[in-house]
């Protein structure tokens, strides 16, 4: 038998699925931005194990020469951004959502069994409630991503005018810094995400559109009264 389970708020979903599309184009938009100075790589002396990015990747995507049109949607899906990630933080605080999502004390060993147990070394299934400790732990690394984007992205937007910003995350060029890691963070944090998505089944992507999940329940088992006779 199967019964409908409530699993996901509309509050939830739609801050979902706004977000998803605004962070995209604020992904896109800033590798717009960071084609006109792509100085970060990976390596050490002059050694270059990776290059962020090579040409090939800017004229596959037909990058250069895009920077104003890079500015222009930055800025203003930035703050599509900014207000829908106020008003998620605010709606979990008040609607006590946050129980569900904060990680505890034992998040971070179980975490690792969730891991263990994706890769298919460990075969018992960890602990899951509403969200498992991996999904607490990315979750919430996620709400201090974009508080991280936010404040860097000011501070090397007005360099000048927010001068105390800007070197508080140690200057201009550590701000640049810090702001494409968070943005390689996210990218990584898509992928991942859509993976487990498909890993986890249709049941658990129409939770996030309808609100709702179908669980598997099993028959009781009937008891039978047996009579004896004298």
């Amino acid at each position: 038998m199967k019964k409908i389970v409530k699993k996901h708020p509309l509050a939830i979903r739609w801050f979902h699925w706004v977000n998803f599309p605004v962070l995209g184009v604020m992904i896109w938009s800033g590798l717009l931005i960071y084609w006109a100075n792509d100085v970060y790589k990976i390596g050490f002396g002059s050694t270059t194990l990776l290059k962020f990015f090579p040409d090939s990747f800017y004229k596959a995507l037909n990058v250069p020469f895009r920077l104003s049109e890079g500015m222009a949607y930055h800025f203003v899906f930035m703050w599509l951004f900014f207000l829908n990630g106020i008003a998620y933080v605010l709606y979990t605080i008040f609607s006590g959502e946050w129980r569900l999502l904060m990680p505890n004390r034992k998040s971070f060993r179980e975490a690792w069994q969730v891991l263990l147990h994706d890769l298919h070394i460990r075969k018992a299934k960890p602990a899951q409630g509403k969200y498992n400790a991996a999904q607490r732990i990315a979750y919430s690394a996620i709400i201090v991503m974009g508080i991280g984007s936010i404040l860097t992205g000011l501070a090397i937007y007005k360099p000048v005018q927010l001068q105390w910003l800007c070197t508080l995350f140690g200057g201009y060029k550590m701000a640049r810094i810090i702001h494409f890691a968070l943005t390689i963070g996210y990218v990584l944090f898509f992928l991942i995400h859509i993976i487990q998505v498909i890993l986890a089944g249709w049941n658990n992507f129409r939770a996030m559109i309808t609100g709702f999940e179908v669980e598997k329940t099993k028959d009781e088992p009937v008891a039978e009264e047996n009579t004896k006779s004298n």
